[in-house]
């Protein structure tokens, strides 16, 4: 189906998370490759090219040198490379990229952030996440629609996991308190359970927080 400047207004609506992304331009291609591969590698998503973060519609400036950084970025700056889908949308004369990216069934996909770079990213709620070798090892095995296997943790992962059996949710600050590590190391451990299948992240809510998957 065909984006309308109604659907579109629909879908920006929703706000930026796991399958959405805004970018007001494409500054080079080594940034959208990093959502490319990361919607590859999880369960697909779109970017759509001359919207604000806020969800402002400003379109973009010039609708070819958008689609030549986009093929670039997809074919040279993504490994293997990716084939886009990219539709145009007018919303009172001004011009908005579609960009869907499908769920990749050849993972993992890497995305090349500095000369001979090579990095994998997955999706996790509105941001790019870089993979660890493991689940690097998960996404070559993995299917789309298929989850992450289950992976041995540790007892800091297990007590999060301890805590959402329990309570409704859990959130960052929560977590470090509750483990009594650095809010660094807290976010690591969180974003590996989400990874793995253990927790759902949620961050349409003013403080991002986690629940039992």
């Amino acid at each position: 189906m065909a984006f309308t400047a109604q659907r579109l207004r629909e879908l920006i609506s929703k706000g930026e998370g796991d399958t959405l992304e805004f970018k007001k331009r494409t500054t080079h291609p080594t940034r959208i490759s990093r959502t490319l591969a990361s919607f590859a590698n999880s369960r697909g998503g779109r970017i759509l090219i001359g919207v604000e973060d806020n969800g402002r519609i400003v379109g973009v400036r010039d609708a070819e040198e958008e689609l030549f950084l986009l093929k670039q970025a997809a074919e040279q700056y993504v490994m293997p490379p990716l084939a886009l889908q990219v539709e145009e949308v007018e919303d009172d004369e001004r011009v908005i990229l579609v960009v869907t990216v499908a769920e990749s069934s050849h993972k993992p996909h890497k995305a090349l952030v500095a000369n001979n770079d090579w990095r994998g990213y997955v999706r996790v709620g509105n941001a790019s996440v870089q993979t660890s070798q493991l689940t690097e090892k998960v996404l070559t095995n993995e299917q789309p629609e298929t989850r992450f296997e289950r992976i041995p943790l540790s007892r800091h992962e297990e007590a999060a996991l301890d805590y959402v059996r329990k309570h409704p949710r859990l959130t960052l600050d929560q977590y470090t308190k509750l483990i009594n590590v650095s809010k660094r190391r807290a976010y690591r451990m969180l974003i590996k359970l989400v990874l793995h299948g253990y927790l759902r992240y949620h961050d349409k809510e003013k403080e991002p927080y986690y629940t039992k998957a």
